[in-house]
């Protein structure tokens, strides 16, 4: 049996396209163990794959059991324990020799890597197959011992850029460089909204956490102001802004209708409203240029061949960019150094100034990068033979 794991719901929308486009090319029936299994619902992915929630349903929090498992914690210093109590649904249908995919690529870029690594070493003690999938790491992280530990673990990773790739092989001698997955997605064109130019779209996404990734966030967000500016007075272009992330914690939708609110009078500005992953790239494909916050909705203007720019806070905005372009340059804008509020709009002028290449580019590099994802589904065939 494969299972999907460590996937935080679909109400982020990149989460969601690794799930379906990693379903489509397994051809295989797939289980997947959800944090939100309410959101994958919402989303329709009931309709291929069977959906079970990672989290123990039957023992509550303040039972004997939960108390038991916290003191074991405590008195051992180690984090398995409480896993196998939160994780015991989960943990009780994996087999010897299942197949489980790891499809949370970059968890290893925040914090909760020692739940993560426990997770992981309790399906190990069921001789289950492990796969790192889609992943991007921080090359300095597998300097530290536990998840250098828990890295070399896996018994295949499939790294999605080749920064990552460069780093983990050194580690792990079981990586590949495949594409993400989601560069396969399948779009779905719904029908155009109310002030919506065909050829003259200029799709905008922004998310809160580049706004906490930032030294300055009201810098970042005042760059994302100068960046509508510049467009809705140097082009002809109307702007769509594009959520790609509705968790309730973290949610496009915020800043994007400060965006809104800001330049709605224009009436040259329009706000999207929520969708699935396959209809989100059926909207950011029909646009002229996209920039982007999320990885995900970047990868859907690349993969249409959108030229697009990136505001990028780790690995996989740069090692992405790096392998389609051959250069990060011009392509991705740290959002931590961001100091200056005409970044993103210089950056913009860049990019249309040389949008007939770069679109030139992506239509040349991209049919090949998109084949690389199916790297990864050969090396898995491998694995399950």
């Amino acid at each position: 049996m494969i299972y999907l794991y460590n996937h935080g719901g679909s109400g982020n929308h990149g989460c969601e396209a690794i799930v379906r486009s990693t379903i489509s090319m397994a051809e295989r029936p797939i289980v997947l163990f959800s944090q939100k299994p309410d959101q994958d619902l919402k989303y329709g992915l009931d309709n291929i794959c069977k959906i079970q929630s990672d989290v123990n349903s039957t023992v509550k929090r303040g039972s004997m059991a939960w108390f038991v498992s916290s003191l074991q914690t405590k008195l051992t210093g180690k984090i398995n324990w409480l896993v196998r109590f939160w994780k015991k649904d989960m943990l009780c249908k994996v087999s010897k020799n299942d197949v489980l995919l790891s499809i949370g690529g970059d968890k290893y870029c925040y914090a909760g890597t020692d739940i993560i690594a426990a997770i992981n070493n309790n399906m190990r003690r069921k001789k289950a197959k492990l796969v790192l999938w889609g992943c991007s790491i921080e090359p300095e992280l597998l300097e530290k011992e536990g998840i250098k530990k828990d890295i070399a673990g896996f018994d295949l990773i499939t790294a999605r850029e080749s920064i990552t790739y460069e780093a983990v092989k050194k580690v792990n001698k079981n990586t590949v460089l495949a594409a993400d997955p989601a560069f396969t997605l399948e779009r779905r064109n719904l029908p155009l909204p109310d002030g919506w130019i065909e050829g003259k779209m200029i799709g905008i996404n922004a998310s809160p956490l580049i706004l906490q990734n930032a030294k300055n966030g009201v810098s970042v967000l005042d760059a994302y102001k100068e960046l509508v500016r510049t467009i809705l007075k140097t082009t002809d272009c109307s702007i769509a802004l594009i959520p790609h992330v509705v968790w309730e914690d973290n949610d496009d939708r915020i800043p994007l209708t400060v965006l809104y609110d800001t330049f709605k009078d224009t009436g040259r500005v329009i706000l999207l409203g929520d969708h699935n992953c396959m209809e989100l790239k059926g909207y950011i494909a029909r646009c002229r240029m996209f920039i982007g916050a999320r990885t995900h909705s970047t990868i859907a203007a690349y993969s249409s061949c959108v030229p697009t720019l990136v505001l990028g806070y780790s690995v996989k905005s740069r090692g992405i960019a790096r392998d389609i372009f051959g250069s990060d340059e011009n392509y991705v804008i740290p959002v931590q150094g961001m100091q200056n509020i005409n970044e993103l709009a210089d950056g913009f002028r860049w990019m249309l100034k040389n949008e007939a290449n770069i679109r030139g580019d992506l239509t040349r590099v991209m049919p090949e990068y998109v084949q690389r994802a199916e790297i990864g589904k050969e090396e898995l065939e491998k694995l399950m033979e």
